[in-house]
């Protein structure tokens, strides 16, 4: 079942999502909204043509940062220096990328200007936060997402050039402030950095031990 929400800042229990994680639509993308969201393991995924969709995926796709694979030829470009790496100097760069960036098998993106400007207050006001990658001052790559006590909710990420969003993510996972990093979403090559599914079970009881 499906439940529409309305004014009420409220979401029924994630445990009733379909069976393809979808748990409601409508409501807004307030800061209040979104907080409570993401504090019951509730994200938004929409386009412009759909009413705001929310969902609780019954097996959550995550890294843990001590799990983290890297391959002998990304040691070697963190050695190299190819890359600088900064935090939380460029989100609105860093959120535009990621709008913009051409992916496989998609067509536009999910990140509307209506998102864009929600996760940007959510920025603002010290709730989301971004990853940089710079190669002789441009912006190469990055990611971002929304840290819930010490879990990081990755909402997504970009590369101009060959490994800079995998910089990224290194740079989040030996920062030594998240025990659990959500990718949401299955891809090959976070598969092949460490990520892998756990249950919800498993990704709500991480989520409240970082409260």
């Amino acid at each position: 079942m499906i439940f529409r929400l309305d004014e009420r800042l409220l979401f029924p229990d994630p445990a009733m999502a379909d069976p393809d994680g979808l748990l409601a639509v409508g409501g807004d993308l307030s800061v209040e909204r979104l907080l409570l969201a993401y504090q019951n393991g509730i994200f938004p995924w929409f386009n412009d043509e759909l009413p705001i969709l929310w969902y609780s995926p019954h097996q959550r796709f995550v890294l843990f940062p001590d799990e983290l694979k890297l391959s002998k030829s990304m040691r070697q470009i963190m050695r190299s220096g190819k890359f600088t790496v900064t935090c939380d100097r460029a989100f609105n760069a860093v959120i535009t990328a990621c709008s913009s960036v051409k992916r496989a098998g998609q067509d536009g993106t999910w990140i509307t200007e209506e998102m864009k400007a929600a996760y940007i207050r959510l920025h603002q006001l010290g709730y989301a936060h971004s990853i940089e990658v710079w190669q002789e001052n441009n912006l190469a790559g990055g990611l971002y997402g929304v840290q819930v006590g010490n879990v990081f909710c990755g909402e997504s990420m970009f590369s101009h050039e060959s490994n800079a969003s995998k910089m990224a993510l290194v740079h989040l996972c030996h920062s030594g402030l998240y025990r659990l990093i959500d990718c949401q979403v299955y891809t090959a090559h976070l598969e092949s950095m460490g990520a892998g599914m756990i249950s919800r079970e498993e990704y709500m009881a991480a989520l409240k031990s970082g409260r």
